[in-house]
């Protein structure tokens, strides 16, 4: 512990000209007290760490010191190339890793280049999850996060949509956060399947290791099963009329491939610039929560029971607003 922490305080000297006391406390999570003993620690090491007194002093290494521990660990190097999603890193137990390897790496390029990492993050940041959105880590997160990065078989404790719970045996191949929900892509029985992390009510890493499968491609299997995941939850149709106005929102308003799919079928307009398209939908509520927004750009044709539930809905508006 206080060597991980004595090291990586060489390599925050190294990377600036000089840093006060506070600076490292913060940096290194430790009182200033703490910072003062490993300081002359290092010294007596032979490390040559500089205290100037005064109150615009600091700490500084001499005679152009450079220390011969930048290799990055294997962990290191894996959280460098994730060091865009700081959010992500934090909930996977990898900020730490990914600061010590950008500290190696700054502590390893010349002195003009050393301001490259803070002059991207001023200029990207990914915020993942979507807005009015309040994000959760799930509590399982970390564990299952560490599984995938050792390629090691965990078993778990599923919830199921009905409430039930199920045991399974996986091999969890990655890790996907869309809209800020996490998602674990793993292999059982054969089969490669999708599963929410906050759905886990328990789990467990094996020692085992398994065999990853070289032809699996993370990115393709994600986008061709949330692909068919959106399709699969359109179940139900409804038969609309749509203004001219109304053919530039619906994309807004439902799902985006469903209403493109659907305005590609369309006829042309009718002698009232409306046009008449089949959507498919989730079913005939959702639809009504979908397509309520675009209010008078869209008449609702078929089911029935959409219609009579649309003109219900705008005979009590209206009643609101007489």
């Amino acid at each position: 512990m206080r060597a991980a922490r004595l090291i990586k305080m060489v390599l925050l000297l190294q990377s600036r000209p000089s840093m006060t006391a506070a600076e490292l406390a913060r940096e290194l999570e430790v009182s200033e007290r703490t910072v003062t003993r490993d300081a002359q620690a290092l010294s007596e090491a032979g490390v040559p760490v500089y205290a100037d007194r005064g109150r615009s002093g600091g700490y500084r290494l001499i005679g152009g010191y450079r220390t011969r521990l930048t290799g990055l660990a294997r962990s290191e190097a894996e959280a460098l190339f994730l060091s865009g999603l700081p959010g992500a890193l934090r909930e996977m137990g990898l900020d730490d890793a990914a600061s010590a390897a950008r500290l190696k790496v700054s502590a390893a390029l010349l002195p003009s280049l050393r301001d490259a990492s803070d002059t991207a993050a001023q200029r990207f940041h990914l915020d993942a999850p979507g807005w009015y959105q309040e994000p959760e880590t799930p509590e399982l997160l970390p564990a299952i996060a560490e599984a995938v990065w050792d390629d090691r078989m965990i078993t778990g404790r599923y919830r199921r949509r009905q409430g039930s719970e199920a045991e399974r045996e996986l091999a969890p191949y990655g890790l996907v956060l869309k809209a800020g929900v996490w998602y674990l892509c793993a292999r059982t029985d054969g089969d490669f399947r999708v599963y929410r992390i906050d759905r886990f009510t328990a789990v467990a890493v094996s020692e085992e290791h398994f065999a990853r499968d070289e032809g699996f491609v993370l990115p393709e299997f994600w986008e061709e099963r949330a692909a068919d995941f959106a399709r699969s939850i359109l179940r139900a149709e409804v038969v609309v009329r749509l203004s001219e106005a109304g053919v530039r929102q619906l994309p807004y308003a439902m799902d985006r491939a469903a209403a493109h799919e659907a305005l590609d079928a369309a006829g042309p307009p009718d002698e009232q610039g409306r046009v008449t398209a089949t959507l498919l939908v989730e079913s005939p509520e959702v639809a009504h929560g979908q397509l309520l927004p675009l209010g008078p750009e869209v008449e609702v044709l078929e089911p029935g029971e959409l219609r009579d539930r649309f003109a219900e809905t705008a005979r009590r508006m209206r009643e609101l607003y007489a």
